[in-house]
């Protein structure tokens, strides 16, 4: 064997190492970006949820407020009707009085 045969069989395994190791560290490379991206979407799945949970809270606390306004107001118009009929005696008593 002469010089240039070794040189291109150095040159060949070379180039073929470098290939395969170029492969091997991509494929380490998208391995590693996969399991990031599944830690990420796993967060972000996480955090969507506890808002979710967050929103259905405050319906809930909105409703029990929809609730309580609703029950103030009939009480609000109990007392007013009740005040317009003591009005009402309180004018009859005085036209009595008058006369």
């Amino acid at each position: 064997m002469d010089g240039t045969t070794i040189v291109a069989i150095i040159s060949a395994t070379a180039a073929i190492s470098g290939i395969i190791l170029g492969w091997l560290g991509r494929s380490r490379t998208v391995r590693r970006d996969t399991a990031e991206e599944a830690s990420r979407d796993a967060l972000l799945r996480s955090d969507v949820e506890y808002i979710k949970r967050g929103v259905d809270d405050l319906r809930i606390e909105q409703k029990v407020q929809g609730q309580k306004f609703d029950a103030l107001a009939e009480r609000v118009t109990r007392v007013e009707e009740s005040a317009k009929q003591a009005h009402r005696r309180i004018d009859r008593i005085e036209s009595e009085g008058r006369n």
